[in-house]
């Protein structure tokens, strides 16, 4: 079998595979098998093509699959998820934080570890709006 045609093998073996990941990483891999095939057919020898195979790769891999992954990302939306969702949002003391220390906070009927701002109580009942959290410890300042 001629060296081309297991460089063309390989390059759609790699493209069905990036149909799988789709990161981008095996099209590069198969952009470059798709020219040490060219190479190999104009009769290059094994080490001349297993080089090309290598440089290409990682010519790709630096220089095309980062522009790929930004332009198949462009325009997503940002939208945060999980905890992270909270900040921002509105809740109500549902037990009492103390001065310097942990109350809880209510918000859409989850109940959050909570602890203020500046480190003051805040009595039961009082809106408090969520300004950062560290871990699942919400924190809040008084509206």
């Amino acid at each position: 079998m001629s060296a081309w045609i297991i460089w063309a093998i390989i390059c759609v073996i790699a493209l069905l595979l990036e149909l799988t990941s789709g990161d981008c990483f095996l099209l590069c891999i198969s952009l470059a098998c798709a020219c040490t095939a060219g190479v190999a057919g104009a009769g290059a020898g094994w080490v001349v093509q297993v080089v090309v195979a290598c440089v290409i790769s990682l010519i790709l891999l630096l220089l095309l699959r980062p522009q790929l992954i930004k332009w198949m990302h462009m325009g997503e939306d940002k939208r945060v998820s999980n905890a992270d969702a909270l900040i921002g949002r509105v809740g109500v003391v549902s037990e009492e934080i103390d001065q310097n220390g942990f109350g809880r906070v209510a918000i859409d009927g989850d109940d959050w570890k909570a602890q203020s701002q500046d480190g003051s109580a805040i009595a039961k009942g009082q809106r408090v709006e969520i300004i950062s959290r560290d871990s699942i410890i919400v924190i809040v300042k008084t509206i």
